[in-house]
């Protein structure tokens, strides 16, 4: 039970600082815009692209994606459960590495593949980062949840 405790209060620990403000805004806005673009344009980046990559169900597996895209993007960008929303993105980022980069590094080789999943790469790291650091001073997580991780 104690780590149980433990594990919930890094969830919704975050420091007294400021290192990852940028990092939330460009994951959140990213994501956020990724997601609405889902809705907005199906044929392009919604279901129509997850027909094309092979997935079956591709209406429901578009517009649940989008869904975590906007409501993560959301809990990043204000700092709210930021811990807990990036590791859904982190799956969906997972996901669209082996189902869209692996074709081309297998077809295309590793600077093709490189140069493709550029943006996927750089997201999966700022995740990586807002998943260890935590959101930082100006969240919604440190004004409610404040109490630092001692890791004791």
């Amino acid at each position: 039970m104690n780590s149980i405790k433990k594990i919930g209060a890094w969830l919704w620990s975050s420091d007294n600082d400021n290192r990852s403000m940028i990092p939330r805004i460009i994951v959140g806005l990213v994501f956020l815009s990724e997601g609405i673009q889902k809705f907005l344009y199906p044929e392009m980046v919604g279901v129509g692209r997850f027909e094309n990559i092979g997935f079956e169900n591709p209406e429901f597996w578009a517009y649940f994606v989008a869904s975590f895209e906007v409501v993560c993007g959301v809990f990043i960008l204000t700092g709210l459960l930021t811990r807990l929303a990036t590791i859904p993105l982190l799956t969906i980022m997972a996901t669209a590495l082996i189902t869209t980069k692996i074709p081309i590094l297998l077809n295309e080789g590793f600077w093709f593949m490189a140069h493709a999943a550029r943006t996927d790469f750089a997201m999966a790291m700022l995740l990586i980062f807002l998943l260890v650091n935590g959101p930082g001073k100006f969240s919604a997580d440190y004004k409610f949840f404040h109490f630092p991780f001692s890791g004791t």
